[in-house]
């Protein structure tokens, strides 16, 4: 741990919570100042700004936490995620020949992990491990992801069950660092509530970075290595996981108590502050939006994805052109994530999310253009036009989902947050799983196999309805901007005292010296 690290972190006994809740609130961070972002056009300027921002993130946060907030985000989400989409499909297409209806249900079933983010969230919160809340996880993730890629690539033909048993370990590992990390930005973006939009805007940078990297990687090591040996190389960012959790900083806590006991009663307040909370209609309101925003817009990916590498009624692209696609709508991504940065952090949610929405499902018409040649009677060739309708729809769907994570931070009370933070995720992913599985049935009534593609234009059309039938639901969305407190001052306290132990891992320096009693 760098010594200049710590000296400006929190340096308190962990048996005085209430005193930390005092002072943290007092930090004002001036986002806007000039001292934070040198107003100046020239393009030498304009690439210093970036690494500026991560500068005051950093000293308004620590090193370390940034560092894992990137490496968790960019690498084991960002790469990981993208290079296991390409390379995942073509296993199912190529190695174990599955039809792509039954696909999306396998698919489906990799947000298990993500479905189970709140009980990663209560081991976080309450279960220390030799008095460490953050370390031990990042750890058990990174040996898991490890595990798991190593089967899958070095086990031969595999079964189907093994296989996938083996997929969705890696999954498994990502989703257990990422509610290890969310738990730090909920708690970040409730005590300094200006850096909320930044620490989003960090994530999405980094995750859309990763991906970047791992689909225009995905398509070349396919077809040189073989889908199946490819996936041995996802070992690579759960081994970084583990050297995470032996080299960010985190305090350990020292209890009189019996550990056991205070472990019970910690999950007892915790699942209470959870049951208080999410019956305020701040809440479930917006909860129940977000999942039925998620879940009305079936997926119908698999079936594009068979589509676009058939020779036959497809386009017929190559492995190297299908990662090039992705890679595109990776940097398109991170352009929405910089006009959401730049723009829209300020608007209200229910505004940001209408239109937002709305986009969403005119940019779907694009895929339905596509599977009907439309392009090609207008003279735009297959190519283009891809790279053209993916660009819109990342860019679409990245404004779309930022405000929704904005929104799920406000939401959660202190003391609890990692808990809760990890439970609105895991109704987003149930709203992802219903998503995937909707569309597999969907694709199974209307014939949609390995060879027939047919009716894939329906499917298609059916899901861009279902995407406008949304807009029905804006009301649920609060009308708040999105620095506005959400929740009663109560409910955002209520839960620090009895938790007993101060948050272990320390995120936000306090630049007043304190005198020695």
């Amino acid at each position: 741990m760098d010594p200049t690290e710590t000296s400006n972190l929190v340096g308190k006994s962990s048996d005085d919570p209430n005193e930390q809740s005092t002072d943290l609130p007092s930090i004002k961070v001036d986002l806007h100042s000039s001292e934070s972002f040198p107003q100046s056009s020239s393009p030498f300027q304009l690439i210093l700004e970036p690494f500026r921002w991560l500068q005051m993130l950093s000293s308004q946060l620590t090193p370390t936490f940034v560092f894992g907030v990137i490496l968790v985000y960019g690498l084991s989400q960002g790469f990981s995620g993208s290079f296991f989409r390409v390379v995942s499909d073509y296993y199912w297409k190529d190695v174990q020949k599955v039809q792509p209806s039954i696909v999306q249900i396998y698919t489906g079933l990799y947000f298990i992990p993500w479905v189970m983010k709140p009980i990663w969230g209560l081991l976080t919160d309450v279960f220390p491990v030799k008095g460490y809340r953050r370390r031990p996880y990042f750890i058990l993730a990174g040996v898991v992801g490890t595990v798991s890629a190593l089967s899958v690539a070095l086990g031969g033909k595999l079964a189907v069950a093994v296989a996938l048993s083996c997929l969705i370990g890696l999954s498994a590992a990502v989703a257990i660092a990422d509610v290890t990390i969310d738990a730090c930005i909920a708690r970040n973006s409730i005590e300094i509530r200006n850096l909320a939009s930044d620490l989003q805007s960090l994530c999405g940078f980094c995750s859309s970075a990763g991906a970047l990297l791992g689909y225009s990687t995905s398509g070349f090591f396919v077809h040189h290595l073989g889908s199946q040996v490819a996936l041995g190389l996802l070992a690579i960012p759960p081994a970084l996981l583990i050297l995470l959790g032996f080299v960010i900083y985190e305090q350990r806590t020292i209890s009189s108590h019996r550990p056991e006991k205070k472990s019970m009663e910690k999950v007892q307040v915790a699942l209470m502050g959870m049951y208080r909370t999410i019956k305020f209609p701040q809440v479930w309101k917006p909860s129940l939006y977000m999942y039925l925003s998620l879940a009305l817009s079936i997926s119908t990916h698999e079936g594009q994805f068979y589509w676009y590498t058939d020779p036959n009624a497809g386009p017929a692209f190559s492995q190297e052109f299908v990662g090039v696609i992705y890679a595109i709508g990776a940097m398109a991504s991170m352009v929405g994530v910089l006009i959401y940065h730049k723009t829209l952090k300020d608007y209200p949610f229910r505004n940001l999310l209408f239109f937002a929405q709305l986009l969403y499902g005119i940019s779907g018409t694009l895929d339905l253009i596509f599977i009907l040649r439309w392009n090609l009677a207008l003279g735009i060739p297959d190519a283009f036009f891809v790279i053209l309708e993916e660009c819109v729809s990342r860019i679409v769907s990245r404004i779309r989902w930022m405000p929704m994570i904005v929104l799920s931070t406000r939401l959660c009370p202190l003391g609890i947050e990692g808990t809760f933070f990890a439970l609105l995720m895991c109704i987003d992913s149930l709203g992802s799983l219903s998503s995937k599985w909707g569309g597999g049935m969907v694709l199974h009534t209307f014939h949609v196999t390995r060879n027939d593609f047919t009716n894939l234009w329906l499917v298609i059309l059916i899901r861009n309805v279902l995407r406008f039938s949304t807009l029905a639901l804006i009301f649920l969305v609060p009308k708040a901007g999105q620095s506005e407190v959400l929740l009663p001052s109560d409910i955002l306290t209520k839960n620090t005292s009895p938790m007993g132990d101060e948050e272990g891992l320390q995120l936000v320096p306090v630049h007043v010296q304190k005198a020695e009693a």
